[in-house]
């Protein structure tokens, strides 16, 4: 078990996209797979992470990465040139933000 101070560790992580390589696939509702949690990391510019269910919404900034949970249905709105990248955890990347 890891200890409070131990970071939490991805096993893998997409390619790094820009506003032109972003694929539809991302830009239209998907979910990541059971038992796997996202980490959106934005390199340059910002983008909007939207959830359906509940509907809500965040502006993804490279100073404020956004955890998704698994089998959250979600999508990226582009607010303008931006580099992204999502990396892949099995447990919360980011406890200490949740709800």
């Amino acid at each position: 078990m890891a200890g409070a101070s131990e970071p939490v560790r991805p096993y893998g992580a997409s390619p790094i996209f820009d506003e032109r390589s972003l694929p539809d696939s991302l830009r239209n509702e998907h979910e990541t797979k059971p038992g796997a949690w996202g980490l959106l990391r934005v390199l340059e510019g910002e983008v909007e992470l939207v959830f359906l269910d509940p509907p809500s919404s965040r502006r993804v900034t490279v100073d404020d990465p956004a955890p998704i949970p698994p089998q959250s249905p979600h999508f990226v709105r582009l607010a303008g040139p931006m580099r992204m990248q999502v990396e892949f955890y099995r447990d919360n990347p980011m406890p200490e933000n949740s709800d």
